[in-house]
């Protein structure tokens, strides 16, 4: 590792991580693991000494092959390298991360970029679902300028419209894995769902806050993360996901009703830090969590006359497109982010 790995940093949705080729890592796992912390300078709650950006969101890691599948193009393995702790999971797959996959696949060269559009088909390997996502590749290349705006990311870029089809119980193995609307943990009503992402739904109001509450303002409520953590470990179980102390699902959801002509309001914990947004399979899930009457989200949503969910979060909202059967069920969803080359070249690790 002397001459340093090939290495893309991107920004994808409102998350920004490292992308790198299979072929390029470690093929034993614990080995792989061990090589990414030290590439994100982790433990360490500033990573000063790898490329880590000492947030979550800043801490990713996409791996990418060529897919032998008839379905897909890509192999798509997401990796959550924890900050301040020597653990790197692969418990969820992240929606943010995902929007740069479709730009990386072209850039490495796994996947050849077609005139005005192409579309990437990507297999997801945490959750087993695959994805499309349309890139922008004007005279065959990619091309990261445009229009689209995300709220969390200031300016504009090339938009990514992503298409994911089954994934109800994509790591739970079914939408509602208690098969109940709303539970109760913990003493609190909550719904646990899987529509992409793992997400424990609660009213910010069954916690003594308003849910409007700013990041950092949740982030310093230690009394209230304590008890997140507690119910997020009692849920782990029921979702089908085990022992969830040491990996980064379920997600802790507060809802409240909407302020900016959205469908609910969120604060996301992931799953020990307020979420500076929301992640776009986290919107999913809250926003199909929406349609289900006996959900606690139900009574605090304004559901859309059409397909369009706005799902608020701390700095704007992330739009949701979900399409529903004449007896109200999600049966596919769609959301448009963008994403940004941000560096090629080598990383360095550090020694061991």
């Amino acid at each position: 590792m002397s001459d340093g790995i090939p290495c893309l940093w991107m920004r994808g949705g409102t998350s920004k991580g490292a992308y790198f080729l299979a072929a390029d890592l470690p093929a034993d796992p614990a080995a792989r693991d061990a090589l990414l912390l030290r590439v994100m300078g982790s433990p360490d709650p500033r990573q000063i000494d790898g490329l880590g950006g000492a947030d979550p969101l800043t801490s990713k890691v996409a791996v990418l092959s060529r897919s032998d599948r008839a379905d897909a193009d890509v192999d798509y393995l997401f990796l959550q390298v924890f900050v301040d702790q020597p653990l790197v999971s692969d418990a969820q797959p992240c929606g943010n991360i995902l929007a740069a996959v479709g730009p990386a696949a072209i850039e490495r060269g796994l996947v050849a970029a077609q005139e005005g559009e192409t579309p990437v088909r990507i297999f997801m390997v945490n959750t087993g679902e695959v994805a499309v996502a349309r890139v922008q590749t004007p005279g065959g290349r990619v091309s990261y300028a445009g229009s689209a705006a995300i709220d969390g990311v200031p300016g504009t870029a090339a938009p990514v419209r992503l298409l994911f089809h089954n994934l109800a119980g994509s790591l739970c193995g079914a939408l509602l894995p208690t098969g109940n609307e709303m539970d109760v943990v913990g003493g609190v009503d909550c719904t646990l769902i899987d529509n992409g992402m793992p997400c424990v739904i609660l009213r910010a109001a069954d916690f003594g806050i308003s849910g409007y509450e700013s990041r950092e303002e949740l982030d310093a409520d230690t009394a209230l993360k304590a008890r997140l953590e507690a119910i997020r470990l009692q849920a782990g179980p029921m979702m089908n996901l085990g022992d969830v102390t040491e990996k980064s699902v379920p997600k802790m959801t507060l809802v409240s009703a909407p302020r900016a002509g959205g469908v609910v309001n969120t604060r996301s914990f992931i799953p020990h830090r307020c979420h500076a947004s929301i992640g776009a399979l986290a919107a999913v899930s809250v926003a199909t969590a929406c349609t289900l009457p006996g959900s606690p989200a139900a009574a605090l949503a304004r559901l859309p006359g059409d397909s369009r969910f706005a799902v608020e979060h701390p700095t704007g909202a992330a739009e949701v497109v979900l399409e529903r059967d004449a007896a109200g069920r999600v049966t596919s969803a769609g959301t448009l982010r963008t994403a940004r080359k941000l560096m090629d070249g080598h990383v360095f690790p550090r020694p061991e």
